[in-house]
């Protein structure tokens, strides 16, 4: 509280100094400590050097200067201006006016609401924080040793588009993964002892209750969850309110109650109470625990070994767990090293700040389906979450339901199949889309049943619109939906957009725009009234997957979406605490900064490698596709050989031929600053010289430093070594390796081997055994 009041006094200082005026013919005191950027010479009045400062305090050097967006959107003033200069134009504003069609622009962002429109202070911050299917494959690598990977393509669906078998996004993975980890904390002796504890529990209340005999349990088999019948379902739980216990009300004369590992025996003595109705209870759960059985049926209980493997079995202290976590961790390359130029879902920088409150019990240890009269501060994140995507986006109404972006794609085309059907229109189903579309759509629509068309692009990248005219027409009694990206995939700003919506709606169907290239959208914020008609994923600018859904004139629900009201609601503050702080103006910066940047690189990178799609004035949205298919038939080189190279200078391989075989797709966002974006072009620079060598005769064809990519130290510290370059220059291909160098744990993997052994048998114990000695050594 002592800090609350001192931020708060300081707040208050600040705002006198901001607001206070004095009249002409007040005399002011000269201000101590206090100056001006550029302070004034000072006027001498006599030998005591007493000097009249006349100078006046400048309001912006009150303002705080470390904001959120001035520490998220990375590309300095100075950098921003060398940067534009260097692509051709004077100024940033200048670049965005040529690469944006002016017929989608808008008026600048505003959020209606100071809070919101200004992004978060630090001393503001401070009070904030106060606010309540893919299958892994063994394949191996070129040394021979087992390597794990994503069989049949790591983005499956984007390759094998309404094939796909797999539709899933990170944002699902993340919840896997953190599944995973409980089971490898616990281990299946700690699994079974909860699940032990939590039906003894269980059992103790149900035993209970009959010892009462105020109520009747129902005779049903059970794990965690009783069913008892009583005289006012209502009462009971109003009773049950007041001990701060939520019971579930079946029926007016019945109800449930469940455990967990979170209760305790306490609580079954508070509910013996709360269901004795005023009646003495002459015992407590732990004196009647010894009597009870376990009320799971013989043929239901599992004698069968499970979590075998000694990963499941090792690690069931703290710091076991968080030392096996590391070593997770080391093997991946991420943000902490370096940028990530994954297109076209944005690769976002998510802060330390927005994933704090993801861990505060006040949101963590919330039940999905509590009474929304207990979960005020959840609602007014709500509330505020949606009317801050629906100002961004123009839209009427947003869905909290979906848990991915894929997820999104398939709310709004099941709210496009929900309106048809309400017009008797039924037999729409075909969905058309373009394959400058996000790679998930086709995958999506057929999930909801759609028969998929597909229409091509124009030499520029845009979509083919006679193409999509005919393809229309020829499906007019059926056409159900267009699935377009815009920006699309191929980083251009579709300029026939209008017309594109035009001739879909003339022909009965609507339009779904996917949000996966939403980062650059904050020059348009969907102004366009053809869209607004549609519906729309958003992913990048909240960075987790949200759904936005026009609201209908009357509300009619299309089924569900996601087990939980508001979809992974746990997540939700990564979202709101980024657009929060950003605020209007910082939003809109981070759109035009992560054009900037593609631009500054494509700009780089022009004379060393084709650039396939740029705009009508030669300019590339936030996003550019790099074309290395000339390459294969010069020096033997493919883009998989570029990428895996790209991992010996410490980067992140790009997006890898898509949308457009044989080529990479970079997307640099806006949180890098020139001097990465320099270094990730100076290290494909210098792979394109490697290229060079092998076209010129230099190197071999066929065993060389790109095909011998990634060089991870098993191999570079082996007894032998036959390729025809020294181990230095695979390691240290740039100078910048010797300060900070990441190692990649595999060399090649096999793709063949791994796509043909898609059942995944968890490595051994000898095997594991000596990965541990290898990790330890």
């Amino acid at each position: 509280m002592e800090r609350a009041r001192r931020l708060a006094n300081r707040a208050t200082i600040l705002n006198r100094l901001i607001t206070r005026r004095p009249s002409p013919s007040t005399a002011v005191a000269p201000p101590r400590q206090i100056s001006t950027l550029v302070p004034t010479n000072p006027t001498v009045h006599n030998h005591h050097h007493h000097f009249n400062q006349t100078r006046s305090i400048s309001l912006e050097t009150l303002r705080p200067t470390d904001t959120f967006p001035r520490r998220h959107n990375s590309a300095t003033p100075s950098d921003q201006t060398k940067m534009s200069e260097s692509v051709g134009f004077p100024t940033l504003d200048a670049l965005i006016d040529a690469t944006v069609p002016s017929a989608i622009r808008s008026d600048p962002m505003r959020f209606g609401n100071p809070r919101f429109d200004l992004g978060l202070t630090e001393s503001q911050m401070e009070y904030k924080r106060m606010m309540p299917g893919r299958i892994i494959g063994v394949s191996m690598d070129s040394t021979g040793k087992p390597a794990l990977r994503m069989a049949m393509q790591t983005r499956e669906q984007h390759i094998r588009r309404d094939k796909a078998t797999s539709n899933i996004c990170t944002a699902q993975a993340l919840l896997a993964n953190m599944a995973a980890m409980y089971a490898v904390y616990h281990g299946p002796e700690g699994l079974k002892a909860i699940a032990d504890r939590v039906h003894g529990l269980a059992g103790t209340f149900a035993h209970g209750l009959k010892k009462l005999g105020t109520v009747t349990v129902q005779e049903l088999p059970f794990f965690d969850t009783v069913k008892v019948t009583c005289s006012d379902a209502r009462a009971i739980a109003e009773a049950a309110y007041k001990q701060e216990m939520n019971l579930r009300i079946v029926d007016l004369t019945t109800i449930t109650v469940s455990f967990d590992e979170t209760s305790t025996l306490d609580d079954v003595n508070k509910l013996f109470q709360v269901f004795a109705c005023g009646k003495p209870v002459s015992f407590d759960a732990a004196s009647i625990a010894s009597e009870v059985e376990s009320a799971i049926p013989t043929g239901l209980k599992r004698d069968s070994p499970y979590l075998t493997h000694p990963i499941f079995n090792s690690y069931h202290t703290e710091h076991e767990l968080l030392r096996y976590l590391h070593r997770l961790q080391s093997k991946d390359l991420s943000l902490c090293h370096s940028m990530i130029p994954l297109g076209s879902c944005t690769m976002k920088l998510n802060a330390t700040v927005e994933m704090m409150p993801v861990t505060w019990p006040s949101f963590a240890n919330l039940h999905p389906f509590a009474p929304t009269e207990q979960t005020d501060g959840y609602q007014e994140m709500f509330k505020d979450l949606g009317e801050l995507l629906c100002t961004i986006t123009g839209f009427d109404s947003f869905s909290l339901q979906p848990n991915a972006g894929a997820a999104g794609e398939y709310a709004g085309l099941m709210v496009i199949r929900a309106y048809h059907l309400s017009r008797g229109d039924g037999h729409r189903n075909v969905c058309i889309i373009p394959v400058s579309a996000h790679g998930t759509n086709p995958a999506s629509a057929a999930m909801c049943g759609m028969k998929i068309v597909a229409v091509g692009t124009d030499a520029k990248g845009n979509i083919n619109i006679e193409e999509l005219r005919k393809a229309a027409e020829a499906n007019k009694e059926n056409l159900s939906a267009l699935m377009v990206t815009y920006p699309s995939t191929h980083g251009v700003y579709e300029e026939g957009i209008d017309e594109i919506c035009k001739i879909i709606h003339d022909n009965g169907g609507q339009v779904y725009m996917d949000g996966a290239n939403m980062n650059a959208q904050g020059q348009m914020f969907v102004t366009l009234t053809s869209i607004k008609r549609s519906a729309s994923r958003m992913v990048e600018v909240v960075l987790v997957p949200t759904g936005g859904i026009p609201a209908p004139e009357k509300a009619q629900p299309l089924g569900t979406i996601s087990a939980a009201p508001w979809g992974s609601a746990l997540i939700l503050p990564i979202s709101y605490t980024y657009i929060t702080m950003m605020g209007s103006k910082g939003l809109t910066e981070a759109s035009k900064i992560a054009i900037l940047n593609a631009n500054y690189m494509a700009k780089r990178l022009e004379g060393h490698y084709p650039i396939l799609f740029r705009g009508v004035n030669g300019t590339v949205a936030h996003e550019f596709i790099v074309d290395l298919r000339g390459f294969k038939t010069t020096a033997g080189i493919e883009a998989e050989d570029v990428a895996k190279r790209l991992m010996d200078y410490g980067f992140h391989g790009p997006t890898m031929s898509w949308p457009v075989p044989g080529t990479l797709m970079i997307e640099p966002t806006e949180s890098e600053s020139k001097a990465e974006l320099d270094r990730f072009c100076d290290a494909l620079i210098s792979i394109r010289e490697e290229i060079a060598e092998i076209e010129n005769g230099k190197a071999d064809i066929h065993n060389n430093v790109l095909k011998g990519a990634p060089h991870p130290l098993s191999m570079l510290m082996g007894d032998k070594w036959t390729k025809p370059y020294s181990r230095e220059y695979a390691a240290f291909p740039a100078s910048w390796l010797r300060t900070s160098k990441f190692w990649p744990t595999t060399g090649r993997v096999d793709n063949v081997y791994g796509d043909r052994n898609l059942v995944c048998t968890l490595l051994p114990v000898s095997q594991m055994a000596e990965e541990q000695a290898a990790v330890t050594a």
